[in-house]
């Protein structure tokens, strides 16, 4: 009895250690090398705009999916917008907000840019392409991509003061 006991957890051990292993290859892997896909998109206006042309500007991007029916979403673009033109000037960002509302809510989209005064890009993913080749469950997700098109930085959800954050890594790129 004790014998198959110690085996099995002796077994459970190892088998906990692989995951971890395994799962921190995977996020090295993705993190060190990971560029913006190939999808396409449309803007508000209806043109095609290729997501992975963010990347080649030389440009601090940051790319954060978002939904009209989120709050969150809503209150960190909100918020990462009052800093928007010092971060500009600053660090040469640009802010690139990708709706993930479906085909039925995608109409709201515009009304609501209009309505909060928002003069930056938005996209429109309402098949969720975006969504899926850069593996975003469920939005707020916020993605820092470097001037060299290399995604840096990845944040899920939003809390109140996470904009600071996300200046400090923006901040980081700058001097580089």
């Amino acid at each position: 009895m004790y014998n198959r006991r110690h085996k099995t957890t002796h077994m459970k051990k190892t088998l906990t250690l692989l995951l971890v292993l395994s799962t921190a290859f995977c996020f090295a892997q993705t993190d060190s090398t990971a560029t913006l896909p190939d999808v396409d998109l449309k803007d508000m206006n209806g043109n095609d705009i290729n997501i992975s042309e963010y990347g080649t500007n030389g440009k601090i991007t940051i790319i954060s999916f978002w939904a009209t029916w989120c709050k969150p979403c809503i209150k960190e673009l909100k918020n990462v917008n009052a800093l928007l033109e010092e971060w500009q000037e600053e660090y040469d960002v640009e802010l690139v907000a990708v709706s993930v509302d479906d085909s039925r809510n995608s109409v709201k989209v515009k009304p609501m840019v209009n309505a909060l005064n928002w003069d930056f890009d938005i996209l429109m993913d309402p098949n969720g392409d975006l969504q899926r080749a850069m593996n975003v469950a469920n939005p707020p997700v916020t993605f820092l991509i470097d001037q060299k098109g290399n995604i840096v930085y990845t944040h899920t959800g939003y809390v109140e003061g996470d904009e600071y954050d996300l200046e400090d890594h923006i901040k980081e790129l700058s001097e580089h």
